[in-house]
């Protein structure tokens, strides 16, 4: 028989695992790590934010399926006075230590004695036997205490477990029932990070599940579930109803949820000095002309055509953007439409145009613009670029990349069309009338603008 020769194999209390610093201690860091994270804040440079190594943030990103807990959501009720916080424990442990009485630490603290009375009897930790109080222990023996787990609706619900994974990846089929397996999409490049391989499913998403169910089960009541906690079913580690490899099954094929901050993040290399919001006000009421907008018409083989379009009289302009020698991949800048050649044709374009016309441009935020700063110099123009996610914003040019798509096809090779190509049909569009200039065409329209100009000037000077 073995003897137990410790003081602690032979107390009152089973042995317990090392608490390690308590979660309460951490709380103030996770809630200010899921707050960067909402503001769109990646998870190294939030945990750097909190105050703990990005090697933690990553940890906690990946353990929580990109979702916060959901007491430490934005949306999640502050701490109640009603327990002791791990600020008050530290201060009991201090005053325990300089040998004052349960009244007096209840005096200072403003709690009621009978209140740490309990929580020096509870929560006192015991590896030597005789009761210590600590606070790290104190908060970990507390945390243990307050836990209510609850099971997921999803893993005690067999039949709606069922019904939600038919909807979300069950089998497609053809008219006649005969199963069709499709082929099975694999992310390639930058969208492979946290995405699952897409394959052929139903793919409800979780709001069309959860809605379709009041209908399908009117009066069974059991047959409910929100459509956040089938996403939580999803992304959570732990919560055991619904396999992670299902997240394929959503249209975003993400493997980690992703903040909505984060989505509409904008590009790092566009301050927010030359933001759309700072652009002057006669840009927007079009009475000045020589501001323009910008953009490129994408084709096969990484093809492109970059589009200049004067805001006031419509005027086009293309750029021809060749591929560059030496070019074998989609998406490279040998494709003829990287940073620096999208500058230099801007740059050659902008330049047969007179001074008067050329004071802004207002392009999206694609990289092949990422040279704007060198842009603005060669070409004397100021460039502003749009909100994230905004088309909107450059109406004209969205209208009459609609307009070049007669000519230039989607799904069509554009790098077989030459300059002289472009050039024609860049004729075609400036001497077709438009509605909005009231049936004069653009090339009209800008002659106009420009005897008038010369004419304001030559006065000026007489």
């Amino acid at each position: 028989m073995k003897r137990c020769n410790r003081r602690s194999d032979r107390g009152v209390r089973a042995i317990l695992r090392s608490s390690g610093r308590p979660r309460e201690a951490l709380r103030a860091n996770c809630r200010a790590f899921w707050i960067a994270i909402a503001a769109g804040r990646s998870s190294e440079d939030a945990a750097v934010d909190a105050g703990v190594s990005p090697s933690v943030g990553v940890r906690w990103y990946r353990r929580a399926g990109g979702m916060p807990p959901t007491h430490l959501s934005q949306s999640s009720k502050p701490p109640t006075g009603r327990y002791l916080s791990f600020a008050e424990r530290e201060e009991i442990a201090i005053l325990r230590a300089q040998g004052q009485g349960v009244r007096a630490i209840a005096r200072q603290l403003d709690r009621p004695p009978c209140t740490i009375s309990r929580e020096l009897r509870r929560n006192a930790a015991r590896r030597n036997g005789a009761p210590e109080y600590r606070a790290t222990t104190a908060q970990w023996h507390a945390d243990r205490s307050a836990r209510r787990p609850k099971p997921a609706k999803l893993a005690i619900n067999s039949v709606l477990r069922d019904y939600v994974q038919d909807r979300l990846a069950g089998m497609i089929a053809t008219p006649d029932g005969a199963p069709r397996v499709g082929p099975k999409v694999v992310w390639k490049g930058r969208r492979a990070v946290h995405r699952q391989n897409r394959r052929w499913a139903t793919a409800w998403s979780p709001e069309q599940i959860s809605r379709r169910l009041r209908l399908d089960f009117p009066e069974d009541e059991t047959m409910r579930i929100s459509h956040e906690a089938i996403y939580q079913a999803l992304y959570v580690q732990g919560r055991g109803a619904l396999r992670r490899e299902l997240t394929a099954c959503l249209r975003t094929g993400r493997a980690l949820r992703m903040p909505r901050a984060r989505t509409r993040k904008g590009r790092s290399f566009i301050p927010s000095e030359i933001m759309i919001s700072q652009r002057p006000a006669e840009v927007a009421d079009r009475a000045v002309p020589g501001h323009w907008e910008g953009d490129l018409i994408l084709g096969l083989g990484s093809s492109a055509i970059g589009t200049l379009v004067e805001r006031t009289t419509r005027f086009t302009m293309l750029l021809h953007l060749p591929r560059m020698a030496g070019h074998s991949q989609e998406g490279s800048a040998l494709a003829g439409h990287g940073a620096e050649a999208v500058r230099d044709a801007i740059t050659r374009a902008i330049f047969t145009l007179p001074e008067q016309l050329r004071r802004s441009l207002t392009w999206d935020q694609g990289a092949e613009l990422a040279q704007h700063a060198r842009l603005k110099i060669d070409a004397g123009v100021q460039v502003y670029f749009c909100d994230p996610h905004s088309p909107w914003q450059r109406g004209t040019n969205e209208n009459t990349n609609g307009l070049l798509r007669q000519y230039f096809p989607k799904g069509t090779d554009l790098s077989i069309h030459n300059a002289d190509d472009l050039e024609a049909v860049a004729l075609a569009l400036n001497t077709r009338p438009r509605k909005t200039l009231g049936w004069k065409t653009p090339a009209e329209t800008l002659d106009e603008v420009l005897r008038v100009s010369d004419t304001q000037s030559v006065a000026t000077t007489g």
